[in-house]
């Protein structure tokens, strides 16, 4: 598993009811990245990113435009492990969870 990278990313700014979160999903599913996605209470929007180096830096990359409703003042990352997928739902390599 060393080809596989795990990034936690917090977006912060207007990306809350801009259907980041979905926008997310999908980009995510074509660029064939595993995890998750979800909205936190004080506004920002946190993902779990799971996938090849290059595919990884390119999602991260993309969640700096996001969706065209969104503006994007920043992004927080760090790395995650394995075990951080386990938030997803069991049938789904990308998942769309609740707010925290």
């Amino acid at each position: 598993m060393s080809d596989i990278v795990f990034r936690r990313v917090v977006v912060h700014g207007r990306v809350q009811g801009v259907g980041f979160r979905d926008w997310t999903k999908r980009t995510a599913r074509k660029h064939g990245i595993e995890g998750w996605v979800r909205n936190r209470a004080d506004g920002s929007v946190e993902a779990l990113f799971a996938g090849s180096p290059g595919a990884v830096a390119g999602m991260i990359e993309a969640c700096r435009n996001g969706p065209p409703s969104a503006a994007v003042t920043s992004i927080e990352q760090q790395d995650a492990a394995l075990s951080d997928l386990a938030l997803r739902r069991a049938d789904e390599g990308f998942s769309v969870l609740g707010t925290v």
